[in-house]
């Protein structure tokens, strides 16, 4: 596959995608240009600056992956990637250290004013009491967001002797207790704190967390730091607060736009700046491009990213339990939407077995995958069939059951359509999809990529002339099943065919006074040409 760099990327990276696909580096290119090349790439790298925005993924028809080289995924438009199916991944801990590492030196900087100090040495001038400083230990630490860098703040924090709080409502006091650090309410934090630092993603539930009335709460002389997301802080609050006195520094790495043009941030005393250097060590800049290459790799490969920003985190356990079931799901979908020949209202997905131990979104995924493959042309995957399958109308009920009769796994699926409420259902043996169940009708055979099912009476010689019928169009039954409610009550006959049947075979079948119904099912996945012909783009 084809993989387009947009922004520079540690060798390292490099090297590990180029051990599998083609890798161009493209650097600089205005939005115009990535938009006219994307449509032949299946993977995009970006890093901060290259806006992935709704035009750009549009343009990228192949697009599986997006990878984010580093933490936010600010600059991607998540929503159209996620209606296009398209996997984002990040590199949430490739930079933990370093930036921790950051928010530790900008804390000390402000503290011993080591900023202030040299520009005066450099000025000439020798004010040794215009500098004095504090000392750390004993001080208190406030973190909101106790997250892997959060935590790898207070480790450090706690090695200065400083005491260490956090507000977190996603940690429990025992696992903060863990880490040597009191956990508390956000208000009782800002009370309490001689340095805040906040650790949070960016996004409208974080924007403006630390306004004017939060700072009002922290004691006169504090600290505050932002290494985390621009916007967090409101910047204008944060530079009246140090032109009062209330706060003593400021430490920024990030802003609300960068470059901070106009920031009042820029001309408050008492700040310490840098221009977003959170990841920007020698090792982060390694990590983040491994990290983010290893889950690209992952995605073109079929399998779950450990980072997927849009899609559901699967354990590796599950990954591995639910992978032979996902080729089922897919053709049980599919089967599903083919013989029930109208829209299906609702669809209900039972995992049955050793299946209901695990998460099985993956296999609602693909069983509407199969199920919506000849009703759209868009790529149907994890990442947005939920929104697809709302977009048409269509319930999801997942259901767990521990009974899979005779199988150690079974999956059914049953569809609310017009006609009714047909019903499939199939496991897996020795790496082989079969059927086990159709309506009230229970089976066992393979599934094949060709079949004709008939709904016929009961009686002698009905198999025979169908037989022959598709013997004089010389095409070959591979395998059969029968399946009967009472003797010569209804019956079903599926026809595993290694030929695909001719409209005229097929009229014929119908005709059969024996036979009720009739269904040619192709149940492989449909070729790519297929697929392009199809896709009016």
């Amino acid at each position: 596959m084809r993989i387009l760099v947009a922004e520079p990327l540690a060798a390292q990276g490099l090297e590990l995608l180029r051990a599998h696909h083609q890798v161009d580096e493209r650097i600089g290119l205005s939005p115009e240009e990535l938009a006219a090349i994307l449509p032949d790439y299946d993977a995009l790298v970006v890093r901060s600056q290259v806006r992935v925005d709704a035009t750009l993924i549009a343009a990228g028809r192949r697009l599986v992956a997006i990878g984010r080289a580093g933490v936010g995924v600010d600059n991607v438009d998540l929503e159209a990637a996620t209606r296009a199916g398209i996997t984002v991944v990040n590199a949430p801990t490739g930079n933990t250290v370093s930036a921790a590492e950051l928010t530790v030196a900008l804390m000390l900087a402000l503290a011993r004013r080591v900023a202030a100090a040299d520009a005066s040495v450099r000025r000439g001038e020798w004010k040794r009491s215009a500098f004095t400083g504090v000392e750390l230990r004993g001080r208190t630490l406030g973190i909101i967001g106790l997250g892997k860098i959060g935590q790898a703040v207070a480790g450090r924090a706690r090695a200065l002797e400083m005491t260490v709080l956090a507000a977190d409502p996603y940690v429990t006091a025992d696992q903060a207790a863990g880490l040597g650090v009191e956990l508390v309410e956000q208000a009782e934090l800002l009370a309490r704190a001689d340095v805040l630092t906040v650790h949070v993603p960016g996004g409208r539930v974080t924007r403006g967390l630390i306004g004017a009335a939060e700072l009002a709460r922290l004691r006169p002389g504090a600290i505050v730091l932002n290494v985390a997301r621009g916007g967090v802080y409101d910047e204008a609050a944060v530079a009246e607060a140090l032109r009062s006195g209330h706060l003593a520094g400021a430490g920024f790495d990030v802003y609300e736009h960068e470059p901070p043009a106009g920031s009042p941030l820029l001309d408050a005393p008492n700040t310490v700046l840098t221009p977003h250097l959170g990841a920007s060590t020698a090792e982060a800049q390694v990590r983040v491009a491994e990290e983010a290459a290893e889950q690209i790799l992952d995605v073109l490969d079929g399998r779950p990213a450990r980072y997927a920003v849009n899609a559901p985190l699967l354990t590796p356990e599950t990954a591995r339990a639910i992978a032979p079931y996902l080729g089922l799901a897919e053709t049980l979908g599919r089967f599903l939407a083919q013989y029930t020949r109208t829209g299906i209202r609702s669809l209900t997905l039972e995992a049955g077995g050793e299946l209901a131990r695990h998460d099985t979104s993956p296999l609602v995924a693909a069983a509407l995958r199969g199920l919506l493959e000849a009703a759209t042309t868009e790529r149907v995957n994890l990442v947005n069939a939920a929104h697809l399958a709302a977009a048409r109308g269509i319930r999801i009920v997942e259901r767990k059951t521990p009974e899979a009769g005779a199988f150690s796994a079974l999956i059914t699926l049953t569809g609310q359509a017009d006609g009714g409420a047909p019903t499939v259902a199939g496991t897996v043996v020795g790496g082989e999809s079969r059927l086990t169940r159709l309506d009230d009708y229970w089976l066992d055979m393979a599934l094949g990529p060709r079949m004709l099912l008939t709904r016929h009476q009961d009686r002698p010689g009905t198999m025979g002339r169908i037989g022959l019928l598709l013997g004089a169009a010389d095409v070959n039954i591979s395998a059969m099943h029968l399946a009967r409610s009472v003797p010569r009550g209804d019956a079903l006959m599926l026809l595993a065919l290694d030929e695909d049947l001719p409209d005229h075979v097929e009229a014929a079948v119908r005709a059969d006074p024996a036979v009720f119904d009739a269904w040619v099912l192709r149940l492989g996945p449909e070729p790519p040409e297929a697929r392009a012909q199809a896709d009016p783009s």
